[in-house]
């Protein structure tokens, strides 16, 4: 699953940009070396109705292309950045653009189906390759080989109201850190009555399974084993978790009545005042406020209950197999100026963001390491528009967790999953040994044809 970012939300208006010449196709066009130029077509631009993202985009497109004459960038926009119902027949039909957008989950997919450029004899054009955080570049690493460039990453965490903390005489700078601490935690805020819930999690389109996969890893638990041929929910983790659902829906009656949630549901109910907690990225901050009618100063973030690990995604960019070595290396020069220089770009112009009253401040994307990061961070902290100090306890409990990336098929098991997670929520005698082990032999299914 993806996170709701601003960078994962485009809304569609067509397939082509208006930067686009009128007789280029969406897919790879050719270098265009007759004309002395190098030409690349790139996705994920952002919409005309996001007037801000697409301002901003427009803006580093024409200032890298003024910087390097002999490079011409062909911007593609449509929703979303990928469609998984047409990503691989974009691919097979050589209509991908020479450097296209990826979930961190499609990685080893697309060089399995041989479709991405090996991106390691040229990694010396991207500057900035080795400020990047390892466990992000390792991604789009297989045997050895570099076939993408990292661009953002999220981890999850536990968004709460501070609030309804107080309200409920809790310390809304210390938030729960284990999962009995958030069962706590919850009962209290539900006490306070009035359709406050303490707690509430996914049960519907998949997203049931992306929660039950997170709260699995924050148990020391994990969905695959290390081989990838089977499953390993069926575990004294993966009960643990159920059970700890079913508690807290049955038994303490802080998830409140209604059920089968996805996150806008979570999201409204935030917004609104009255959830007191819900496991989400970062970024869904400035979703509750601009859209939802939350405050900045009531919402905080800690990190993922559990001590354990937190489930992490992201998104970058590979490579189109037919892109000639000179548009690898325009690419990479275009990625660095967009997207991978600390304080400045398309996510890193902080001072822009924040004169156009974007939240400048938040946690995440954490891309940089080192020098790099202390730059971004500097340059973010001088610019934050948000109050940073609600997002200390999520960057401090960070430090101490495992960052595990989806499982191999994560949309066919977490349609498994949603099943099991529903079950639980909605069904108070629920077998939780015989839901799991239907689950564990249908995933094991999904793998062995994988």
């Amino acid at each position: 699953m993806t996170s709701t970012g601003f960078r994962r939300t485009f809304v569609a208006i067509g397939v082509c940009s208006s930067l686009a010449l009128a007789a280029t196709a969406c897919g790879s066009g050719g270098d265009d070396s007759a004309s002395g130029k190098t030409r690349v077509t790139v996705n994920c631009e952002p919409p005309k109705s996001a007037k801000v993202d697409r301002k901003f985009f427009e803006e580093d497109i024409a200032s890298f292309e003024k910087q390097n004459p002999d490079i011409d960038v062909v911007a593609h926009d449509a929703f979303p950045c990928q469609d998984p119902k047409t990503f691989d027949a974009k691919l097979a039909g050589g209509q991908m653009e020479d450097v296209f957008y990826t979930y961190f989950t499609d990685a080893k997919h697309v060089v399995d189906i041989g479709q991405a450029a090996d991106l390691t004899p040229y990694l010396k054009e991207l500057k900035s390759y080795d400020t990047l955080q390892k466990q992000l570049r390792d991604i789009y690493t297989v045997d050895g080989k570099v076939y993408g460039i990292p661009r953002t990453g999220y981890s999850m965490g536990l968004i709460y109201n501070r609030k309804l903390f107080q309200k409920a005489g809790l310390d809304p700078d210390k938030p729960p850190t284990t999962w009995d601490e958030v069962r706590a935690d919850a009962k209290k805020i539900a006490a306070l009555g009035s359709g406050t819930v303490g707690y509430a999690d996914y049960s519907a389109q998949n997203q049931g399974g992306w929660h039950f996969t997170a709260e699995l890893y924050s148990q020391g638990g994990d969905v695959v084993g290390p081989d990838g041929k089977k499953a390993t929910i069926d575990t004294p983790e993966g009960r643990a978790v159920l059970q700890n659902l079913h508690d807290m829906r049955w038994s303490d009656d802080s998830m409140g009545s209604k059920q089968l949630l996805v996150i806008n549901d979570a999201q409204q109910m935030m917004g609104s005042g009255k959830l007191g907690m819900y496991l989400a990225a970062p970024d869904n901050i400035p979703i509750l406020v601009k859209e939802k009618g939350a405050n900045y100063d009531d919402i905080a973030i800690g990190p993922m209950p559990g001590g354990r690990a937190t489930l992490i995604g992201g998104d970058g960019y590979m490579f189109n197999k037919h892109d000639s070595p000179a548009q690898i290396r325009a690419g990479l020069k275009w990625l660095d100026h967009m997207f991978l220089t600390p304080g400045s770009g398309f996510l890193g112009d902080y001072a822009r963001a924040k004169k156009n009253d974007a939240p400048v401040g938040l946690p995440e994307p954490r891309l940089f390491t080192g020098a790099a990061d202390a730059k971004d961070q500097q340059v973010k902290k001088a610019n934050a528009n948000v109050p940073v100090d609600n997002y200390q306890a999520f960057l401090d409990g960070n430090q101490q967790l495992t960052m595990k990336i989806e499982p191999p098929d994560a949309q066919q098991i977490y349609s498994v999953l949603d099943a099991v997670v529903s079950a639980v929520l909605t069904q108070k005698d629920a077998d939780i040994g015989r839901l799991l082990a239907d689950a564990s032999a249908k995933v094991d299914s999904i793998l062995a044809r994988s």
